[in-house]
């Protein structure tokens, strides 16, 4: 399934419904919570930095693969080229008031997914997550 968003804060919780739908009946708690949290950081980086003061789209392709069964998500925007997961991951052993800001949410994108890449082609920027169900 592919669907086009407006990049904008207020299309969350459709975007967060939207990827779920093709594995709903397959979530448990767990995974659905980890799912959320992925969508959610890389939505909301795209609607908030990707376009810089305009706004933008981006398409969401979801799926659910067999062999192993999980769910397969790829992000694509014509923003700014940005690879997040080029940023070196944030030192957890140090004290929130410590940390430097930024780079949370996708650390734990990369820990929680079972696979995420990132490439630019084509004037887009993809970024591909898989969730083993």
């Amino acid at each position: 399934m592919k669907k086009t968003f407006e990049a904008d804060d207020k299309n969350l919780a459709g975007v967060i419904e939207f990827v779920k739908s093709p594995v709903q009946d397959e979530l448990t708690l767990e995974i659905e919570n980890k799912v959320e949290l992925a969508v959610e950081e890389i939505f909301v980086n795209v609607a908030h930095y990707a376009y810089g003061e305009n706004t933008g789209t981006v398409t969401i392709t979801s799926s659910l693969a067999t062999e192993p069964k999980r769910l397969c998500v790829e992000f694509c925007d014509q923003g700014i080229p940005f690879d997040p997961l080029a940023k070196p991951d944030p030192d957890i052993t140090l004290g929130a008031e410590e940390r430097k800001i930024g780079g949370l949410g996708i650390f734990l994108t990369k820990k929680f997914m079972d696979k995420v890449e990132y490439r630019y082609e084509n004037g887009s920027n993809i970024l591909y997550f898989e969730k083993n169900l």
